[in-house]
């Protein structure tokens, strides 16, 4: 169920990559600015390496006007997602994009840029090779949300029906360990599926 970010990063067909370069000019984090410079200074590799890589925009109407149907894409894709809040949000772009879309440290580029889009949930550009790919995978896991919800009803009823204790015990252990899964994917709606 929780493929790892490399699993993922794996399993994504590259081919699918048009080299427009949008991702690089416009990115976002979960994190604001202030947020990521503390993680720095606690020496969170990622954090690290995604400032090192991305500066921000001074504000959200500046990296609008350098891309308003990529900012507005992001924040749709935000809202829809139940994770968006103003404050927090910054936008960044890439020191080392070219003019040509290619990476100007390519070949030693950090694993963040190598592995994006690393999740279903990963917000793209409008326009990005990814968009169908990305749908169908978080269908693919809200069809398992769905099926480990059913397989909660089914534990409830076993349970109702009587256990010996040691088999009772195991159930229960599922019923956490499943309630763990969807809980994960709460940011990502997983109540309403």
């Amino acid at each position: 169920m929780g493929d790892s970010i490399d699993d993922f990063a794996k399993s994504r067909p590259q081919r699918l990559c048009h080299m427009c370069g949008k991702c690089c000019r416009m990115s976002t984090t979960p994190y604001s600015y202030e947020e990521l410079t503390t993680q720095v200074e606690q020496g969170e590799q990622g954090a690290i390496d995604f400032l090192e890589i991305f500066e921000p925009f001074p504000s959200i109407e500046a990296a609008r006007e350098s891309n308003a149907e990529i900012v507005d894409n992001i924040i749709m894709g935000l809202k829809e997602t139940d994770n968006y809040d103003e404050k927090k949000l910054t936008f960044y772009k890439c020191r080392y994009i070219l003019d040509n879309n290619l990476c100007g440290i390519y070949q030693n580029r950090k694993r963040l840029c190598d592995r994006f889009p690393s999740s279903p949930w990963a917000v793209t550009p409008p326009g990005c090779g990814f968009e169908g790919w990305l749908f169908m995978k978080r269908e693919e896991r809200k069809q398992k949300v769905r099926k480990l919800k059913e397989s909660l009803l089914d534990f409830d009823l076993m349970l109702k029906h009587g256990q010996p204790p040691e088999k009772a015990e195991k159930i229960n252990e599922a019923i956490r360990k499943t309630n763990d899964i969807i809980d994960f994917y709460a940011k990502y709606g997983s109540a309403d599926w």
